[in-house]
């Protein structure tokens, strides 16, 4: 079910990304993606606020999931050169704070975006 869902999903990023291309802001992307995972019957939300539990306190630090499928997978979007450890660290946090079993980073500022999608497992320690 879950690679089901996550080829659906990079389907769909391909299929934003052909019509297109690299250059636009996340947002835009953000959008039309939302709008294609939607045509296909699924559960999305957008800009889903993620705050920070620290020991007894909850902490609304504005953290924000770019969008959330089905309720198990986190997608970050980004339009950057090539993605860093920050990346790396941004959603494999969102992954651990959430609880979230799944995560795709997929940056739109590629020539071919299957070379800017890195998938993301959240391993329990």
């Amino acid at each position: 079910m879950k690679t089901e869902l996550t080829q659906t999903i990079i389907g769909c990023a391909i299929e934003v990304h052909k019509a297109l291309g690299p250059g636009l802001l996340e947002s835009a992307y953000q959008e039309c993606l939302l709008f294609e995972l939607k045509s296909k019957d699924l559960n999305v939300k957008k800009e889903i606020a993620l705050p920070i539990i620290y020991k007894d306190i909850k902490l609304d630090h504005g953290y924000r999931i770019d969008l959330l499928v089905e309720n198990k997978i986190v997608i970050v979007l980004k339009t950057v050169e090539y993605f860093t450890d920050v990346h790396f660290a941004q959603i494999l946090t969102y992954l651990k704070l959430g609880n979230y079993p799944l995560g795709l980073l997929i940056n739109f500022h590629t020539k071919l975006l299957k070379n800017g999608i890195k998938r993301f497992i959240n391993t329990p320690q």
